[in-house]
């Protein structure tokens, strides 16, 4: 498979986008607390698919297919991206670690132990 034209600009958006997903009882969007593992693309039939693997902060997590719902959403509204799919996986498990520093600095004001 070739690069996907003007890959970078797509996953900036998508990224921009996905930021705005919040997990209702955590005040750090999805991205920073690191739940999105990986954004792949593919081409088929000069329609851009884009798969999205995800993950959760627990797996009883009581917002889990709305999460889902949002990110296939949210992926759909980038102009370019025709198709989309998401993933959701618990291998590796998600853990504080994989938050960026912008979203250990929130937790930490908000009082969460990190």
């Amino acid at each position: 498979m070739g690069k996907i034209p003007n890959e970078d600009k797509i996953t900036e958006e998508l990224v921009k986008r996905l930021k705005n997903i919040y997990d209702p009882e955590i005040p750090v969007n999805i991205f920073d607390l690191g739940l999105i593992y990986a954004v792949e693309y593919e081409t088929k039939d000069n329609y851009l698919h884009a798969k999205v693997e995800m993950t959760l902060t627990s797996p009883a997590c009581p917002v889990a297919e709305s999460l889902v719902e949002q990110v296939k959403y949210v992926t759909l509204s980038v102009p370019e991206i025709d198709e989309a799919k998401v993933n959701l996986v618990f291998s590796p498990p998600w853990s504080p670690e994989m938050m960026s520093e912008e979203a250990r600095e929130v937790m930490g004001a908000s009082g969460a132990i990190i």
